[in-house]
């Protein structure tokens, strides 16, 4: 006969209550337990990060950018008339003096035209010869009879002929004398008139001749100046026309740098600041000669005026680094400036450990106490702490 244990089933329910009620309380010490837990650090990569220290002493305030080489001095050749390209003799690369013909133009109505210039410059002046011949003859001729009149009066003959003859007749040889003395001031008033007109002719012809001439010679168009040719933009048998733009000649000696500044520091910049350009092979110390007034892509550009001698290399559109110097503080509390940091302005640092594998979010520093320096790349996260890996 099978008798029930109720005393086993019993204890197995009050055993496994008491399991219930330890999980219970194991969970509920863990929950608890772990919310008193501060969140993990977030890692961060150490390559990524700039590390930088506070530093008191003298400093530097400067703002840098990348820029080229330009020269000085650039002069674009013109076409001064119509013309075919019938040959080029300087390519680009080569050095020219001012009076180096780069090329030479064709024009055959143009040299037509000054020929036929010429020829009427000539006939003017065989004109104004002929005419001042004949005036000249004519003068004498109107000189020689006031004389004779005249030689009649000094002589007396007039007197004695006054006594043989009437009155009227006496009076008319004087009349006479007077007027072959006013005739002959007229004429000669009158041949200057008639020679003046002629040589404004000649003059307006040979300032016609001079022009055709001169467009004739600008035929073989020249470089200007002393330098190396840059650009030559027209081929053999290409119709150009006056004013286009052949060549393009640079003076490779003479160089300065441009230099793109960041809108926000540009504002800093002031003409004759100090600066120095790096060409990669050597650096160059110069002065601000220009501040762009507008900004293009965030940036200004800076035209800086190199004082010192060109190192080995350097040569027109070579890529270079600036740094211009705006001023220079002698004992201060600084440390390098974020990219993104401006003067007047707060940004968040992170303090490093000593053991160097945690960054602590320290107050803020004031850029306009610690007067910040510039250039340098920083870092900052909401959290109060980052692990750095």
């Amino acid at each position: 006969m099978d008798i029930p244990r109720t005393e086993a089933a019993r204890k197995r329910r009050i055993k496994r209550a008491i399991y219930v009620a330890v999980g219970l309380v194991l969970v509920t010490s863990i929950t608890w337990g772990l919310s008193k837990l501060k969140p993990a650090a977030p890692d961060v990569d150490r390559n990524v990060l700039y590390f930088g220290a506070v530093k008191r002493g003298p400093m530097v305030r400067d703002v840098r950018g990348l820029g080229t080489l330009t020269p000085v001095e650039i002069q674009w050749v013109p076409a001064l008339t119509n013309g075919r390209v019938v040959e080029r003799r300087v390519l680009p690369g080569t050095s020219v003096k001012a009076d180096t013909v780069i090329v030479v133009l064709s024009n055959p109505q143009l040299e037509q035209e000054a020929q036929d210039a010429e020829y009427q410059l000539k006939a003017a002046q065989a004109q104004y010869d002929a005419l001042k011949v004949q005036l000249q003859t004519t003068l004498l001729d109107q000189r020689s009879t006031a004389a004779s009149v005249e030689q009649l009066a000094q002589e007396g003959l007039g007197s004695k002929l006054t006594a043989e003859l009437s009155a009227t007749k006496a009076s008319a040889l004087a009349t006479r004398d007077q007027i072959e003395q006013e005739r002959l001031s007229v004429y000669a008033e009158n041949a200057k008139a008639q020679l003046a007109a002629q040589q404004a002719k000649i003059d307006q012809l040979q300032a016609l001749f001079h022009l055709k001439k001169s467009q004739v010679e600008a035929l073989h168009v020249r470089a200007g100046i002393d330098g190396v040719m840059q650009l030559l933009q027209v081929d053999v048998g290409q119709q150009v026309t006056a004013g286009a733009n052949l060549a393009r000649i640079a003076q490779p000696w003479k160089l300065k740098a441009e230099i793109k500044i960041a809108e926000t520091q540009a504002k800093d910049v002031l003409f004759g600041q100090k600066a120095e350009v790096d060409t990669h092979n050597g650096i160059i110390p110069g002065h601000v000669i220009r501040i762009d007034p507008s900004a293009v892509n965030g940036t200004r550009t800076v035209d800086v005026a190199l004082d010192g001698p060109l190192p080995q290399g350097a040569v027109p559109d070579l890529s270079v680094d600036g740094t211009i110097t705006l001023e220079r503080l002698s004992d201060v509390l600084y440390v390098d400036r974020p990219a993104f940091g401006q003067p007047d302005s707060t940004v968040s640092l992170f303090k490093v450990t000593a053991d160097g594998k945690e960054a602590k979010w320290e107050t803020p520093w004031s850029f306009p106490t610690c007067r910040a320096g510039t250039g340098s790349t920083a870092f900052g996260w909401l959290d109060e702490t980052v692990r750095i890996e």
